[in-house]
């Protein structure tokens, strides 16, 4: 449920500090404060919510700062809380009319809150940030008519792909196997307490552990060492799938009686299993959709072919920078060639100023023929190197080489 107000800044007179003195108007927090359009991204965060079912939800301006503090300060969600109720500052751009020495909301909340800022929302926000700074398209109107002026390129358009990473730990296979494992251990021992079995079924996790630490507490594994790792424990994890196949036979009362938690660990353990021992067997060393997380089976690797890792691990997005402005334009968790994107980039650039840019600032890998076809049918010049052998340095071409190096 909404129960919305006006996120109007409050003048520094208006905030109450219990231990005297007063907010520097000079701060960072206090200016950023000034110029955000509270009320115009309060309208987009409560698109997604019922204005008169549900519990009274925490007040946008609140939400929407604490996200800001978050990314501006690279915190973690429980320190965001705690730099919240700890900085009359933070209180101060997160709304609140006096100093409170209290837990604004319980980090946990931040979970929902991301699960509820999707596509749509932020999109909105994209817009009202827009036009706030004045880069929207705009149109005027005469007589309830839309005046079109005459397209005419201008500005620079710089386009690259990046990947926001995740907080994973490196997936080795033997890793990944062997936490395989011991969930499925657990798994077999609250199973066990559920069933009618006399007898425990033996998991060998003892010496499955033993056999785990000799391969990786070695500084350089060969090969055949890395190898024999992986099939000792592809063997105990198809030996407790099995039992807890039989477990859940014997249980027999619900689909699956453990929590779904569980229920979700289960499943995930299972594909890691099925994949891993496809590529033990094919002496592979990949395959679609590779689960490279049991926490967070959706992460994806992302060969970048950089020199300081050549893999990243996370989403892949398609960035494009207009005016000092980052804009997100494609995100997703699976490879993908970002080449594919121009067009729409350039599209999406017409869209939001109304002209089709000058230049286009990429690398080259975006350089394709077909988006040199469409850039040279709009009159766009792209940054890149032209395709064939390079040019003599003569006097006919030494203006165009010399722009083409800037």
């Amino acid at each position: 449920m909404i129960r919305y107000k006006s996120n109007r800044q409050m003048g520094l007179e208006g905030f109450h500090l219990p231990f005297g003195g007063e907010l520097n108007p000079e701060n960072r927090w206090v200016k950023w404060s000034r110029v955000i359009p509270w009320d115009e991204l309060a309208l987009g965060y409560y698109k997604a919510m019922d204005s008169g079912r549900g519990r009274p939800c925490k007040d946008a301006r609140l939400i929407i700062g604490a996200v800001i503090i978050k990314h501006k300060l690279n915190l973690s969600d429980e320190e965001t809380v705690l730099q919240i109720q700890e900085n009359p500052y933070l209180q101060y751009f997160a709304g609140f009319s006096c100093y409170k020495d209290e837990q604004p909301f319980a980090p946990s909340l931040f979970v929902e809150i991301r699960k509820r800022m999707g596509l749509d929302i932020f999109a909105s926000f994209e817009k009202v940030i827009l036009e706030k700074l004045g880069m929207a398209r705009s149109k005027k109107t005469e007589v309830g008519e839309t005046v079109e002026e005459e397209p005419v390129n201008k500005g620079k358009l710089l386009v690259d792909a990046t990947v926001a990473e995740q907080a994973i730990r490196y997936p080795t296979d033997i890793n990944l196997l062997n936490e395989a494992r011991e969930i499925s251990e657990q798994l077999i021992d609250e199973l066990y307490g559920l069933s009618n079995q006399i007898r425990k079924p033996r998991t060998y996790r003892q010496k499955a552990r033993r056999q785990y630490l000799a391969i990786v507490k070695k500084r350089k594994q060969s090969i055949k060492e890395r190898r024999r790792g992986n099939r000792e424990q592809l063997q105990y994890l198809r030996r407790n799938l099995g039992h807890i196949s039989l477990l859940l036979d014997d249980v027999g009362s619900k689909p699956f009686p453990l929590p779904a938690k569980r229920q979700r660990q289960y499943w995930i353990i299972q594909h890691v299993f099925e994949q891993q021992d496809g590529m033990y067997r094919s002496k592979n060393r990949r395959c679609d959709d590779r689960i490279v997380s049991i926490s967070q089976p959706h992460v994806r690797p992302i060969v970048r072919g950089k020199a300081s890792k050549s893999t990243e691990f996370g989403a892949k997005l398609s960035v494009s920078l207009i005016d000092g402005i980052a804009l997100v334009d494609h995100i997703s968790w699976d490879a993908f060639n970002e080449n594919q994107d121009l067009t729409t980039q350039i599209e999406m650039y017409k869209r939001r100023s109304g002209a089709y840019p000058e230049s286009v600032l990429a690398d080259g890998i975006y350089g394709t023929r077909e988006n040199r076809k469409f850039m040279k049918e709009h009159g766009i010049r792209f940054g890149g190197r032209p395709l064939g052998r390079p040019p003599k340095e003569t006097s006919c071409n030494a203006e165009k080489l010399k722009q083409e190096k800037k």
